[in-house]
């Protein structure tokens, strides 16, 4: 039996294999906080050896996409313990994606239809997803954003830092930091989002600033072994782009040695898509980032994701490339993919139809192999 269906140790957490949930926006949380529904569809994913939640807005200001979850309210976080509970109750662990997205959102999602705010005044070319007055869902083009002041900085990271005590007080065994896919902390970090001049502009160290300032104040809320991080060296996804990734991240991971976090969440390729997608002249190199990380003293848990099968993902950890592996939409329609992964069953078939919004169809429903046989 391959290393991915034993035991590990990650951090202070004790997970019962290396198969891990990865976030997946499901559009499911009227009111930005989990319901009843939301229990069910986590409760039956407990088998992973971590649940990683759909990322979860800090603040209001923080969200851009309808009907997802939010840590900023009491509602909030009461429909949260009843999650961490159900999961707990089936020997799963499980932690809270912590996420503002920045400028990937839309004046009616906003505080008083504000402007979102971004590192820049630059509109994303993305798409975002909201209701519409018969209360039905549509995907829109994102809002103009206007560019944060350095005072307002300070605010967000305080926000990350509530949010993080909150996550704990709703019984999570921890937070990832969502540092990839265009928002906040990525439109800080890329050179091709952000065009500030001030001190959290310009210079890769300028440019990372604010990623290390959430990241100390997380850490010295909730600690490090609590403490994950999630970062996309490449992915073009919510218009993002640097043209020389490689250094950038490089730093990032080596700078992140020195906090001792619980792991590293690295999404190679292009988010959902190719694998082997490249911005700047060069190809990634993700083996290369890992050593960098280790050579700087860092200890963190590597882990891995986008577009991972069965096979490769046994490759991944027996030859030391990953510690553990993320799976996405394959957790969608298989409750129990840790069962068919070890068994080699087929998979359920992805009704693509249901991903966001709606009710049990498509979120709740899937067959298990004992319920299918």
């Amino acid at each position: 039996m391959s290393r991915l269906f034993e035991p590990f140790k990650m951090g202070d957490v004790e997970l019962k294999n290396k198969i891990v949930m990865a976030p997946l926006t499901r559009n499911r949380s009227p009111g930005a906080a989990p319901n009843d529904m939301n229990i069910e569809y986590y409760r039956q994913r407990a088998d992973a050896g971590l649940i990683i939640t759909e990322a979860t807005a800090i603040t209001h200001q923080g969200q851009g996409y309808a009907d997802v979850p939010g840590l900023y309210t009491p509602e909030a976080i009461a429909g949260w313990k009843k999650v961490t509970s159900a999961v707990h109750e089936k020997g799963g662990k499980i932690v809270v994606q912590l996420w503002h997205v920045g400028r990937i959102s839309h004046t009616s999602l906003q505080p008083n239809g504000g402007k979102p705010v971004s590192s820049t005044s630059k509109a994303a070319k993305a798409k975002t997803y909201i209701l519409k007055a018969d209360g039905s869902g549509e995907f829109a083009d994102t809002s103009e954003p206007r560019a944060l002041t350095a005072e307002e900085i300070k605010g967000i990271v305080e926000d990350y830092r509530k949010a993080s005590k909150a996550a704990i007080e709703a019984g999570f065994d921890g937070v990832e930091i969502h540092a990839a896919n265009g928002y906040l902390i990525d439109q800080f970090l890329r050179s091709g989002i952000n065009d500030r001049t001030d001190a959290y502009g310009g210079s890769i160290e300028n440019r990372a600033r604010f990623l290390f300032e959430v990241v100390d104040a997380i850490t010295d809320a909730i600690g490090a072994s609590r403490t994950g991080i999630r970062l996309s060296p490449v992915t073009p996804a919510n218009d993002a782009s640097d043209s020389d990734p490689q250094p950038l991240f490089t730093y990032v991971v080596e700078k992140l040695a020195a906090h001792q976090l619980s792991y590293i969440h690295v999404i190679e390729g292009a988010t959902g898509g190719d694998r082997n997608f490249q911005q700047g002249d060069k190809p990634f190199d993700y083996d290369a980032l890992r050593a960098a990380h280790h050579k700087a003293g860092g200890k963190a848990a590597w882990m891995v994701n986008n577009g991972y099968q069965r096979s490769t993902a046994i490759d991944a950890v027996d030859s030391g490339h990953a510690d553990l592996v993320a799976f996405g939409k394959p957790f969608i329609s298989n409750p129990d993919l840790v069962e068919r992964l070890k068994s080699d069953a087929p998979l359920n078939q992805l009704n693509q139809e249901k991903l966001y919004g709606g009710g049990p169809e498509g979120y709740t429903d899937y067959p298990t192999l004992s319920k299918a046989s």
